[in-house]
């Protein structure tokens, strides 16, 4: 069995996180007002913005953005929570949530990498 070391997973998981981080900075621009309000688009884009810039950081010094960028993007994750919580949400809306809600948690992982996590 293959596995992945600690700084390739590191590197997925800081790809995953840049591509999460332009998705949010593009929802600014899709939102219709409605879904999301444009008050949680442009949260979305401003927590993209500046996961974009922790994961150029992270590349360049891996150790210092990184607990940063993960706070980031699971908050961002958050934030798409109430795509399946609200009424009238359109499918392809909360299928977005969804996949930003799973790649967040397969990013987290990744950046993890050889760390062992204790449950408390």
């Amino acid at each position: 069995m293959t596995t992945t070391s600690g700084t390739t997973g590191r590197r997925i998981a800081l790809g995953v996180f840049g591509l999460l981080s332009l998705g949010d900075m593009a929802t600014l621009a899709l939102t219709d007002g409605e879904t999301p309000p444009y008050a949680v688009a442009a949260l979305a884009a401003l927590l993209g913005l500046v996961s974009l810039v922790l994961v150029v950081r992270a590349f360049r010094d891996p150790g210092k953005p990184l607990r940063l960028l993960i706070g980031l993007r699971v908050l961002s994750a958050v934030l798409a929570l109430p795509a399946f919580f609200v009424s009238d949400v359109p499918a392809g809306a909360q299928a977005a949530a969804a996949g930003v809600v799973v790649l967040t948690a397969v990013g987290v992982l990744l950046a993890a990498g050889g760390r062992r996590l204790a449950v408390a």
